[in-house]
C-alpha cells in the first residue's frame, strides 16, 4: 500500500490549489447567496473557495454551487470531526482543511480520500503533520503568529521536506505579497475577498472587483 505521506493531498488538487494562488474563505448565511457569490469571484478570476461549516445552510450552499458553478474547486473549511470529515467527502469536496492538526480528522481524511490540510502554527504542529503525512498545511493564525517571518524561521528545520503553506487569518491585500512572494506559499487564503459583510449585502460588484484585485497581483508576483 502507498504510503499516507504520499497521499495526504492528491496532486491534482496542490496543482489547482498553487495555480489558483488564492482560496476565498466564504461565511455563507443564507442558501439564496451561494450561486451568486461563487459567480462573482470566478468572473473575477477567483476560482478556489473555502467554504466555512459555520452556518446551517454551509453544505447545502456547497451542493448548490458543486451543480451550478462546477468551475468552482471547492473546499471546506472549520472541519472539525470525523462526521464532517465523512460529509463532505460524500459530497465530492475537492479538498478540507481544519484550524488544528487533529491525528484523528487527518487519518479519516485520508481514509475517505479527502484531500486535507490540518492547521499548525508551531514546530509541534509539524511535526504531528508530517507523521501523519501531510505535506500541505494551513498556517493559522498567520498573521498574529507572526507573519511570513515567523514562519520562514519555523520551517527552516523541515524545508528540506519541501512543505507547502496556505496561510490564513488576518491575510489581505496589503500583507498578500509578503506571502506570496515566498516559495513556501501554494496559495494565500482570506475572507476579505467576499467578505461575510458584502455577502449579505449582495453587494456582488465589490466582490468580484476585489477578486480581480488579487488575481492581478497574483500575476504580477508569479508571472
Amino acid at each position: 500500500m502507498q504510503p499516507i505521506a504520499q497521499r495526504a493531498m492528491a496532486p491534482e488538487i496542490i496543482t489547482k490549489i498553487d495555480k489558483s494562488g488564492i482560496i476565498a474563505v466564504l461565511v455563507i448565511d443564507e442558501l439564496k447567496h451561494a450561486v451568486p457569490v461563487a459567480q462573482a469571484l470566478l468572473k473575477g478570476g477567483v476560482n478556489a473557495i473555502e467554504l466555512t461549516l459555520r452556518t446551517p445552510v454551509a453544505m447545502d450552499a456547497a451542493r448548490l454551487i458543486k451543480k451550478e458553478v462546477p468551475e468552482m474547486s471547492l473546499g471546506f473549511g472549520t472541519v472539525l470531526t470525523v462526521d464532517q470529515v465523512k460529509a463532505v467527502a460524500d459530497l465530492g469536496a475537492d479538498f478540507a482543511v481544519s484550524p488544528g492538526c487533529n491525528t484523528k480528522i487527518i487519518a479519516e481524511a485520508y481514509k475517505q480520500g479527502l484531500s486535507f490540510a490540518p492547521g499548525v502554527m508551531t514546530p509541534s504542529d509539524i511535526e504531528v503533520a508530517i507523521e501523519q503525512g501531510c505535506r500541505v498545511l494551513k498556517y493559522f493564525p498567520a498573521e498574529t503568529s507572526g507573519g511570513m517571518k515567523h514562519l520562514t524561521n519555523m520551517v527552516a528545520p523541515y524545508k528540506y521536506l519541501g512543505l507547502k503553506f496556505i496561510p490564513l487569518g488576518g491575510c489581505n491585500i496589503e500583507n498578500a505579497p509578503s506571502y506570496l512572494e515566498s516559495s513556501l506559499i501554494t496559495a494565500i487564503g482570506g475572507s476579505w475577498v467576499a467578505k461575510q459583510s458584502l455577502i449579505q449585502a449582495e453587494d456582488w460588484d465589490t466582490i468580484t472587483a476585489n477578486a480581480l484585485e488579487i488575481r492581478e497581483l497574483i500575476t504580477k508576483i508569479r508571472k
